[in-house]
C-alpha cells in the first residue's frame, strides 16, 4: 500500500510539473503572437486560473491562422479580372461629400470595387425575404450560387432545396456553400439529397480530426445569393424557420437586401473566392459576370473581411465612418462587444455632439455575449450615446447609417468575433435613398424599443453588474 500510495504521489507530481509547462509555455506561445492586448490579458487569465479548461479552449479556438492564405494574389486577379474591366470603364461618377476616404480605404485594403447604378430593395421580414429569393431561384436560366452560416432542415430549409432541386433538374448550375460549424445539428442526408440531385454542395472549413484546431474558430459568417450574376442577396438573415416564426418571446426581427446591377459582380466575387477555398476549383468565366445596363440610382461596394491572410477592412471600415460622421450614427446589433477603437470612437462621436444610437436586444439567443454586451452600456450612455433595448423580440439586424447619405447592410455584428474572426460581407452604399431607406427601418424598430437612461441603469441589481463585469473580461474571446 505505501508503495503504491508513493506511486500514485510522484505520479500526481508529475502531471502536475508537466500541466504547469504546458500552460506556462501556452502563455509565452499567447504573448510572442503579440495580438490585441486586452485579448492576450483575456487568455492569460483564463490559463492562469482555469488551466485545464484554458488550455482545451486555447487548443481549439485561440491558435492564430493569420498567415495562412486561402487564395494567392495571382488566383483572385484572375477572378476579378471581369470585374475591374466593368469597373474600370464606368463614366467618373460623383463619390458624396466627405465619403472619399472611406471609399478610397475599401479600394485599397479589400479590393472592393463601387459601382453605380445600382437597385436595391431592403426587407424587414423573413417571409418578405424568402418570397423574392424563391421568385429569382424560379427564374434562374443559368446558375444559383448560395451561401449561408446556417440552413437548418426546417421547413424553411426544405422549401428552399426542393427550389434548387427543381432549378438543377432544368440543367440551371447550382452550387451550394455552408459554414461547417453552423450546420453542425444538420443531418448530412440534407445535403447528400442535394448533392444527388447534381447541386454541387460544399463545406467551407470543414472541422474534422486531426485538423481541428486551426479551424473551428474561423467561421465563414456570409450570407450571399447570387442569381444568373445579375441579381444578388446578401444581410443578416440565414435560412431557418426562426426568421419567419419568431422566437418563444416574440419576433426574430432582421433585415436582407436585394441589389440588381454591377454591385452583384462583388458578391460574384466573394462567392467564387470561398468557393475556391473549400472546393479548389477557380471558376473565372465571363459568363459568371454578364454585361448589364443601369438598373437605379444606388452606389454600392460589396467589402468582404477575413482573419486570414493580413488586414480585415470591415472593423477600420467602421471606425473611418464614425469618426466622419458629422449628424448622426445609427446602429442595430444583436451583440454589443465592440473593440477598443471601436468604443472610444462611438463615446468620441457622441461627445463631440454626435446623435449615436445604439439598439441592441433586450433578451438575446446567448446568455454569454448578451450579459457582455450590457457591459459596455454604463460607459456608452456616460458618454451620450443613446442605447436601445428592442423589446418585440430578438433583434438580429446588422445596420448602420450616417448623416442621411451612408449606409451598410451585411452580415458583420458589432463585436470581436465578427470583426477579428469571422469571413463576413457587407454592403456599403453611398447614397442617401439607400440612406434614408435603412434610416426609416431603425426609426420605425425605435418604436418598439425602450430608451435607457444613465440615472435608471445605474440602479440595476448588484449581482448583474458583478456578473457583466467578470464576463466583460473574456469578451475578447465570446
Amino acid at each position: 500500500m505505501a508503495l503504491w500510495g508513493l506511486i500514485d504521489g510522484l505520479f500526481s507530481t508529475v502531471v502536475s510539473i508537466l500541466l504547469l509547462l504546458t500552460v506556462v509555455l501556452t502563455i509565452v506561445v499567447v504573448v510572442l503572437d503579440n495580438r490585441n492586448p486586452v485579448k492576450t490579458l483575456a487568455w492569460v487569465l483564463v490559463l492562469t486560473f482555469l488551466p485545464v479548461v484554458g488550455l482545451v479552449f486555447y487548443y481549439f479556438f485561440g491558435r492564430d491562422v493569420r498567415k495562412e492564405k486561402l487564395i494567392s494574389k495571382k488566383g483572385y486577379f484572375r477572378l476579378v479580372k471581369y470585374p475591374l474591366a466593368e469597373y474600370y470603364q464606368q463614366k467618373s461618377f460623383a463619390c458624396p461629400e466627405g465619403q472619399h476616404q472611406l471609399m478610397r480605404f475599401f479600394r485599397n485594403v479589400n479590393g472592393a470595387l463601387p459601382f453605380e447604378g445600382n437597385e436595391i430593395q431592403i426587407y424587414g421580414t423573413g417571409a418578405e425575404m424568402l418570397q423574392a429569393l424563391l421568385k429569382a431561384i424560379a427564374n434562374a436560366t443559368h446558375h444559383i450560387h448560395l451561401q449561408s452560416y446556417i440552413i437548418e432542415d426546417d421547413a424553411v430549409g426544405k422549401i428552399v432545396r426542393d427550389a434548387l432541386i427543381e432549378r438543377a433538374s432544368k440543367g440551371v448550375e447550382v452550387r451550394l456553400l455552408y459554414d461547417d460549424v453552423g450546420c453542425w445539428k444538420v443531418k448530412h442526408e440534407f445535403f447528400d439529397e442535394m448533392r444527388g440531385a447534381g447541386i454541387e454542395t460544399r463545406a467551407f472549413l470543414k472541422v474534422r480530426f486531426p485538423r481541428f484546431t486551426s479551424k473551428v474558430n474561423y467561421r465563414n459568417h456570409r450570407k450571399i445569393i447570387v442569381i444568373d450574376g445579375r441579381v444578388g442577396f446578401v444581410g443578416g438573415m440565414n435560412i431557418a424557420l426562426r426568421y419567419l416564426k419568431g422566437v418563444s418571446w416574440g419576433v426574430w426581427k432582421d433585415r436582407h437586401m436585394r441589389i440588381e446591377g454591377h454591385a452583384v459582380y462583388g458578391l460574384q466575387t466573394a462567392f467564387l473566392a470561398d468557393w475556391y477555398a473549400a472546393d479548389h476549383s477557380l471558376i473565372t468565366s465571363s459568363v459568371y459576370f454578364p454585361e448589364m445596363n443601369m438598373k437605379g440610382d444606388a452606389l454600392v461596394q460589396i467589402v468582404t473581411s477575413n482573419p486570414i491572410g493580413g488586414v480585415g477592412g470591415i472593423m477600420q471600415g467602421v471606425l473611418l465612418a464614425i469618426t466622419a460622421s458629422r449628424k448622426y450614427f445609427y446602429v442595430q446589433t444583436p451583440y454589443l462587444l465592440p473593440t477598443e477603437p471601436i468604443l472610444v470612437a462611438l463615446k468620441t462621436a457622441a461627445l463631440a455632439g454626435v446623435d449615436v444610437r445604439v439598439m441592441i436586444p433586450e433578451r438575446a439567443d446567448s446568455s454569454i455575449t448578451h450579459w457582455a454586451s450590457l457591459s459596455y452600456v454604463d460607459e456608452l450612455l456616460e458618454a451620450g450615446v443613446k442605447i436601445y433595448r428592442y423589446k418585440k423580440g430578438f433583434l438580429h439586424a446588422k445596420l448602420m447609417v450616417s448623416d442621411d447619405i451612408l449606409s451598410t447592410l451585411g452580415s458583420t455584428n458589432m463585436d470581436f468575433r465578427s470583426f477579428e474572426h469571422n469571413f463576413e460581407v457587407n454592403a456599403f452604399m453611398y447614397d442617401r435613398n439607400s440612406a434614408l431607406q435603412l434610416k426609416d427601418a431603425f426609426c420605425s424598430d425605435q418604436k418598439d424599443a425602450e430608451l435607457l437612461s444613465l440615472k435608471e441603469w445605474r440602479t440595476r441589481p448588484w449581482y448583474q453588474k458583478v456578473m457583466e463585469s467578470v464576463i466583460r473580461l473574456f469578451a475578447p474571446l465570446l
